[in-house]
């Protein structure tokens, strides 16, 4: 959530730099201000009439020790309390009005993000890995999963409908591989903290995140609960401290966590519809980390290099991109997505995309942490994935195939396959 404090000093500005994600934007803006003073005002009425009231109410023993007659003051105050009651209730409208369209305001793009509408606005900012040159016509992973017997499409749509899938023997063990492959890097090599979370979420939880309430069509609901299945290990990892103040000592904290993810993939109809590129539910090694603001920047581009480490340990190549504002993330200030290389596809595709919401999402879901002087700022949040653990398999799959059909194991996987 954006500092309304901003927009009231700075709203051209925040105008401006919102106009880049989208041009409705700035129309917002001038909504938000019109009822951000329609509530001020509200709330000065009220304090006018309880200073009145307060006077008056002082009165009364006066008057009666005077002897004389209150029944004027009497109805005054019996007035002012209607005029306030009246107020307060307008004024409950106006914050829930006011709340609402805030939460639909997206994160505010960094000075040096690239101005762009959509991906193909994007800044490729460099390229790891020459990709591979077949003697032969490579074949899409789903192929090669369902010739091998190891994916399999039919029972995964028999049992839950169209994007799920069945992994057999070698997709399953490799799937399980590369879980644990990731996370001993990320703990061991890297310095995170393994977690291990709940995948279900009550709706504050992915408000302060920024999935709610902008994008509940693309969350799975439990029916007659108050809890959602999660779209990413983000959102509970971010939460661990929602509402909390931390410590400056405590500061950086780093976690991640494999969890499987659950998104309906609202708009995505005829995209990626074969395979497992885009699925309703796929695993994912996340890194989150909570910084101090001055911090955060240098943090990113770690975090960045943290996840690419995994694509150079198992030699897939891979280029990372700066997203352009019209392509950014609800939430994010700035981010790189890291893009592997996909043979059939003769291109490269999003493997892990990496942001810094800045205080976005602190300031939604309350993390603070206290200064050597006892002052409290909002934290810095970052968030990536480290990796997609399918797209990271079926990567494997179609850069390591043979002319037979089969596909060989990273040198770096065979202790764990």
């Amino acid at each position: 959530m954006l500092d309304i404090k901003l927009i009231r000093e700075n709203p051209d500005f925040v105008k401006e730099r919102l106009s880049t994600r989208d041009p409705s934007y700035p129309s917002m803006i001038d909504k938000v201000l019109e009822i951000d003073q329609e509530r001020r005002e509200i709330i000065k009425k009220i304090e006018h009439l309880r200073a009145e009231r307060n006077e008056k109410s002082k009165l009364f023993p006066i008057y009666k020790k005077e002897g004389k007659d209150v029944s004027e003051i009497q109805e005054r105050v019996r007035q002012i309390g209607d005029e306030i009651k009246e107020l307060e209730d307008k004024l409950s409208e106006k914050e829930e009005e006011f709340n609402n369209l805030m939460l639909y305001i997206p994160n505010i793009p960094a000075p040096d993000v690239p101005i762009g509408k959509d991906e193909n606005d994007n800044v490729e900012i460099r390229r790891w890995g020459e990709p591979r040159k077949f003697d032969f016509e490579p074949l899409p992973h789903f192929e090669i999963g369902e010739k091998l017997g190891i994916l399999d499409f039919d029972r995964g749509a028999k049992l839950s409908g169209s994007r799920f899938t069945v992994m057999f023997k070698e997709a399953a063990r490799l799937e399980r591989a590369l879980i644990n492959f990731m996370l001993d890097v990320h703990t061991k090599q890297h310095g995170y903290t393994e977690v291990w979370t709940p995948l279900l979420v009550k709706p504050e939880i992915l408000l302060g995140t920024g999935q709610l309430p902008k994008f509940k069509e693309d969350l799975y609901k439990i029916e007659n609960e108050d809890l959602y299945l999660i779209p990413t290990a983000e959102v509970p990892l971010t939460n661990l401290h929602a509402d909390e103040i931390i410590p400056e000592d405590e500061l950086p904290k780093y976690y991640t966590a494999y969890t499987p993810c659950f998104r309906k993939e609202a708009g995505s109809h005829g995209k990626d519809v074969r395979g497992i590129l885009r699925q309703h539910q796929f695993d994912k090694v996340e890194l989150v980390k909570i910084v101090k603001p001055e911090d955060s920047y240098n943090e990113l581009e770690k975090l960045v290099s943290e996840a690419e480490k995994i694509l150079q340990l198992l030699e897939l190549p891979y280029r990372v991109v700066l997203l352009c504002t019209g392509d950014m993330g609800f939430s994010a200030a700035k981010t790189y997505d890291i893009e592997v290389w996909i043979p059939s596809q003769n291109r490269y595709r999003e493997i892990s995309s990496c942001s810094n919401t800045e205080d976005f999402q602190a300031r939604r879901a309350k993390i603070r942490y206290k200064d050597k002087n006892g002052k409290n700022h909002l934290v810095h949040t970052l968030n990536g994935s480290g990796l997609a653990v399918g797209r990271t398999l079926l990567a494997i799959m179609e850069n390591y195939q043979n002319p037979d059909g089969t596909f060989e194991i990273p040198k770096v996987l065979k202790d764990y396959i």
